[in-house]
């Protein structure tokens, strides 16, 4: 991060158009894909796993579980092969690409790891400055250059944050890596209105630490995401007998994992008190994200995937929830196919796996997911998905470090995904930002968050910055 690195940004170029897919239009949401997508290997199967170069708003993606090649053999399963992407500081002025008729300003900048964000019932915007230990507010109606006013401070590492009740909230709950918090809460006071109350504490912290929090359509239940210990837990967890598994999973849960991964890999749901805490789906080896689906009341997830499989094994995704499903991890992957490492121990489960709704491609780290509800977009965006990719260091071509639109009908995704914020990636070593948090401000725009440089980003369509 720091000067030495701005000579090269300038000179270089915008990328051309993907040549993985046909554009989709940004103004009529005419969403074509590139013909042979479908094919389980060759020229299809490689271009819908292409890497980053290919990137560009309105480049379509449709992944299947047929494009997926086998899993590299003799990796270990619990070792690291991080790969060595830098984070430059961006060149004065630069903005992330957007699809034509939309554009993108600075909202706010100089935050310590900026990541979920969240719009308050009653248009404030709420941040989790993880870096930093704190939330913040944004009032309502604030423009570029948005100042914050701090919301609760002193917790470690928060993530998650829910209104509860939803429409005329009396606590906003926030997921601390080791703890649920709630805090007395007044529409529009930027402050706390009293001390966190614990909700769940003990939270374990070992490795993935992001704890997401959306609450059901009653109001009633909370959703709290609790990512794995490992990539596989291969040492965390001792033999079980299969008497002791029925045991075990008569109260954690089909598929769920044991050991130091006991109550990990799952999403949990709990009453407004913290009470009744309970494993509600399993086999999700880290779930980033939530959120409720407006209209239906579904639960979705966007979830990381293991690691160490092959540049390409396993996809990361996204999931609707329901109570009870079982999604793999860490027995099975993808559509039931069962992982290497793991071969033999669980055919019990064969079968039993629910498969991804949309595939992104593999390690891309999917760390967000907001629905819009059309209002300041093209009316053709009502009802779809936007998921963060924070970007890739498992594979030798990095993919990810962009937003992603993924379009749905009657509620549902085709499987497809649509480039919308891209150009954060200057070549396969250097980024100039990691899209982390989104959500739809109460005039529509499109906020995202760049833990990598500290920025808030507004988009807005209309050719032209909001204010």
């Amino acid at each position: 991060m720091n000067a030495t690195h701005r000579p090269r940004l300038a000179r270089l170029t915008p990328l051309p158009l993907a040549v993985l897919v046909l554009t989709a239009c940004a103004q009529s949401g005419d969403v074509r894909e590139r013909a042979g997508a479908d094919a389980g290997s060759g020229s299809g199967a490689a271009a819908v796993l292409s890497d980053w170069s290919d990137d560009a708003p309105g480049a379509m993606r449709h992944i299947r579980a047929a494009d997926i090649p086998a899993p590299a053999m003799g990796m270990d399963p619990e070792g690291s092969v991080a790969g060595n992407v830098e984070v430059v500081a961006p060149l004065a002025g630069t903005l992330p690409k957007v699809p034509a008729g939309f554009s993108a300003e600075v909202f706010a900048s100089g935050f310590k790891q900026p990541r979920t964000l969240r719009a308050a019932p009653n248009g404030d915007i709420f941040l989790a400055e993880s870096g930093a230990g704190r939330v913040l507010v944004f009032r309502k109606g604030q423009g570029g250059t948005a100042t914050p006013e701090v919301f609760a401070t002193g917790l470690d590492r928060p993530y998650g944050i829910a209104f509860v009740p939803a429409t005329s909230p009396t606590h906003v709950y926030v997921a601390a890596a080791d703890q649920v918090v709630r805090y007395p809460y007044r529409s529009g006071e930027p402050k706390a209105a009293g001390p966190a109350e614990v909700i769940i504490a003990g939270i374990p912290t070992k490795r993935h630490w992001t704890r997401d929090l959306a609450v059901s359509a009653d109001g009633e239940r909370l959703f709290l995401s609790v990512g794995s210990a490992s990539n596989l837990g291969a040492a965390g967890m001792p033999a079980m007998t299969p008497a002791q598994i029925r045991v075990h999973e008569a109260t954690d849960g089909l598929g769920a994992a044991w050991g130091e991964e006991k109550d990990r890999g799952v999403v949990r749901v709990f009453d407004r008190d913290g009470k009744r805490v309970q494993n509600y789906a399993t086999g999700l080896r880290n779930c980033s994200g939530m959120a409720v689906q407006p209209g239906t009341g579904n639960l979705w997830c966007v979830v990381n995937e293991r690691d160490h499989l092959g540049p390409n094994v396993t996809p990361d995704f996204m999931v609707r929830i329901e109570e009870g499903s079982f999604h793999g991890w860490p027995w099975f992957y993808l559509d039931g196919r069962e992982d290497p490492a793991r071969a033999g121990q669980r055919p019990d489960l064969a079968g039993k796996v629910t498969a991804p709704d949309v595939l992104f491609q593999a390690h891309s780290s999917a760390l967000s997911v907001a629905f819009h509800d059309g209002r300041g977009f093209p009316a053709d965006y009502r009802g779809d998905a936007f998921v963060a990719l924070h970007g890739s260091h498992s594979r030798p071509d990095i993919t990810g470090y962009k937003v992603v639109r993924v379009p749905m009908s009657n509620g549902r995704p085709s499987g497809a995904y649509e480039d919308f914020m891209t150009g954060f990636v200057l070549d396969n070593g250097r980024v100039w930002g990691r899209p982390a948090g989104v959500a739809v401000d109460s005039e529509g725009a499109l906020l995202v968050s760049d833990d990598a440089n500290g920025t808030i980003f507004r988009v807005t369509h209309g050719g032209r910055p909001a204010r």
